[in-house]
């Protein structure tokens, strides 16, 4: 029973020891050849030169039996006289050649090869070694060589055929989108051209019946004449002054004069017509005149223009429709796309200023400080009243029509507080109008009562200067301030102690809420970047938006989505801040260093130089519109040094050509676009 049991689990044992066997054998013939590659590296060891540890060239043996490179052991034996193995006494007259050595090593490198070189090496080898090949077999070599380099050249052809058209398929390709991109643009430049045309022959149509009415209205004497056609009613506004008065006389037609101190009033009868042709005909001339000038900006600005046009367009290609709205003359206009409308407004308001004019200038500094770097201006919630501060430690309001209308050598402040530090922003609430916030070169934020010209709060939370502070627009309790202590802090007027604190990385150079919310605030810094904070999470910003090179030094709002940016890398940057998207760079002035101020309107943004100009810029172009220069007080122009001076505040009156600048001197102008 034994047996049979042993013998139905033979052939399985059998198998198994077989497999076992084939492993053994397998594993045998591994561990030989790890072996064998082991006693090769023993032996390959042992043929080096211990002094270069190299496989030993023209061995030579010493007289104490150990070998050597030949130039190894001599150039060792200029320097001492001792074997470099056992430090046995040794000269180079103890020197043999070691001819078994030198044998052993040829082989040794012959066999290398074999194992290591290609199989083109493995025969220049054989070849270089004297190998005896005959003719029959060097022409069926020559032939099989001549065949795998056909094969190659082949391959390489094939290759390089392949990448040339990669290339021009890629390159049609771009030029194909291109193409397609300019067929688009150039429809949509067919397109809009007929509806200029359809509405400039409108604007013809409806002048030659202003001009019609006009001589009508020259040609009766009393004027009474009723306007009934829908003409007359879509240029009734134009005519409103020339309507029938109380007294039956149409007051268009009155005059007053002046004569010995009493104002006498009489009505001169119907005007003259070629004198209201030739009124009209220098109206004319001048309307050309300007419209030479607008043109000239135009082509001066072209590829910008044309850049913003294309953009507008492409936008909102998918989103044009035909619209009817009513321009300022009361003009139905026609067939305008969106695209094309919000380009003739950028267009208009563009080439409308060529310069900006003085009309008004003040000094803000004093008989008893030299110091008068004014570091913020800004305008109070009516624009009635600005506040100036700086490195003077002084707040100082002045009423703007007062400054405009009533100029003098030196304006005195309606209000001015004193501080215990240089000052370095202010901020108006937008509601409360007599108070206005400030922080300083001590890290103090404090909130005056301009009426009382005492401070309502003092916060000393931070630790080190704070560059920035600005109050809520829809909050009007609430205020943020940076500072180079890398901390973001919001405060409630209500509130001794700070609600909320950001800390940062870096040094805070600036901080704006946004115009339309009290939980989204901007954050520009010295690590280069704009960080976009909700302050119901301050884990992480909403955003950060990277280009700027340098620190930033400002950062403002246009609109509840778009925010700009200066730094000191000299350029101004457009964001959105509601798709995160980097929207254009300004570039023009020179920002390498200082605080040289940014403000913002609807439209235009404005800014210092250090070159002692203030540059304004339209949001849809990178150049400057217009720049206008200050001149150092008290130096000639010539001898004037344009790094000495620098612009240091900015700031426009709302939705308004109006603006004050500031530079370093303490030259305070009242700047305002002109044509």
């Amino acid at each position: 029973m034994v047996e049979s049991s042993i013998g139905g689990v033979v052939p399985a044992v059998k198998g198994e020891v077989m497999r076992k066997i084939g492993d053994k054998e397998e594993g045998s013939s591994v561990r030989d050849e790890e072996a064998g590659t082991a006693t090769e590296w023993e032996m390959d060891k042992e043929l080096l030169c211990p002094i270069c540890m190299q496989i030993i060239k023209d061995a030579f043996l010493t007289a104490c039996g150990h070998s050597f490179c030949y130039m190894c052991i001599v150039t060792h034996l200029h320097n001492k006289s001792d074997c470099p193995c056992c430090s046995h006494y040794l000269t180079t007259n103890q020197l043999y050649p070691n001819f078994l050595l030198d044998k052993l090593l040829k082989k040794t490198s012959a066999r290398q090869i074999s194992r290591t070189a290609s199989p083109f090496e493995q025969f220049r080898h054989s070849l270089e070694q004297g190998c005896e090949v005959s003719i029959k077999e060097l022409d069926a070599l020559l032939s099989l060589l001549s065949e795998k380099k056909r094969k190659l050249e082949q391959e390489e052809a094939e290759r390089n055929m392949q990448i040339l058209l990669d290339f021009l398929q890629i390159l049609r390709k771009q030029k194909v989108d291109e193409l397609n991109e300019v067929q688009n643009d150039l429809q949509y430049i067919k397109e809009d051209l007929n509806s200029v045309e359809r509405h400039r022959i409108d604007l013809y149509r409806a002048r030659d019946r202003y001009s019609m009415k006009l001589r009508m209205l020259a040609d009766d004497p009393i004027g009474k004449k009723p306007w009934s056609s829908s003409t007359d009613r879509n240029f009734g506004g134009l005519f409103s002054t020339s309507r029938n008065a109380p007294g039956g006389l149409p007051t268009g037609n009155l005059t007053y004069k002046k004569a010995d101190g009493k104002v006498q009033m009489s009505s001169p009868g119907p005007p003259r017509k070629d004198t209201s042709i030739s009124e009209m005909n220098s109206q004319h001339m001048s309307q050309s005149g300007l419209a030479v000038v607008r043109k000239k900006r135009v082509n001066a600005q072209f590829n910008d223009l044309q850049e913003c046009y294309l953009q507008k367009r492409r936008q909102l290609a998918n989103k044009s429709c035909v619209k009817e709205e009513k321009d300022a003359g009361g003009v139905q206009r026609e067939g305008y796309s969106a695209g094309l409308a919000d380009f003739q407004s950028v267009l208009s308001t563009f080439t409308r200023y060529s310069r900006l004019r003085v009309i008004a200038e003040l000094r803000h500094g004093d008989l008893f400080h030299s110091a008068n770097i004014v570091s913020s201006i800004e305008f109070d919630r009516d624009d009635e009243l600005f506040a100036t501060a700086g490195v003077s430690r002084r707040i100082k309001v002045f009423d703007f029509s007062s400054v405009v209308n009533e100029p003098a050598d030196v304006q005195c402040p309606v209000v001015e507080m004193s501080t215990r530090s240089k000052l370095s922003c202010l901020s108006w609430n937008k509601y409360t109008k007599n108070h206005i916030a400030s922080s300083d070169y001590d890290g103090i934020v404090t909130v005056w009562d301009v009426n009382t010209r005492q401070s309502v709060m003092e916060y000393e939370e931070h630790e080190k200067r704070a560059w920035s502070v600005d109050f809520s627009r829809t909050e009007p309790s609430m205020l943020v301030s940076g500072s180079d202590d890398c901390k973001v802090k919001v405060w409630c007027t209500k509130q001794e102690a700070s609600v909320l604190n950001i800390d940062m990385k870096a040094n805070i150079c600036c901080v704006k809420y946004n115009p339309g919310s009290s939980v989204h605030i901007a954050v520009g810094s010295a690590d280069h970047h704009i960080h976009y904070y909700d302050l119901r999470n301050t884990s992480q910003p909403v955003h950060i938006f990277s280009g700027h090179r340098k620190a930033v030094s400002y950062v403002k709002f246009l609109s509840n989505n778009e925010l700009a940016s200066a730094s000191t890398d000299s350029t101004l940057r457009l964001w959105d801040v509601k798709e995160n998207l980097p929207v254009r760079t300004l570039r023009g002035h020179t920002n390498e260093k200082n605080f040289v101020g940014l403000s913002v309107n609807n439209e235009f943004l404005s800014c210092g130089s250090e070159t002692n100009e203030v540059f304004v810029y339209h949001k849809a172009i990178s150049k400057p519109v217009t720049w206008h220069r200050f001149g150092a007080p008290d130096v000639d122009e010539a001898d004037e040094d344009a790094g000495s001076y620098f612009i240091s505040a900015v700031c426009w009156k709302s939705d308004s050509p109006t603006m004050l600048a500031a530079n370093s001197q303490g030259t305070i102008k009242v700047l305002v676009l002109a044509a």
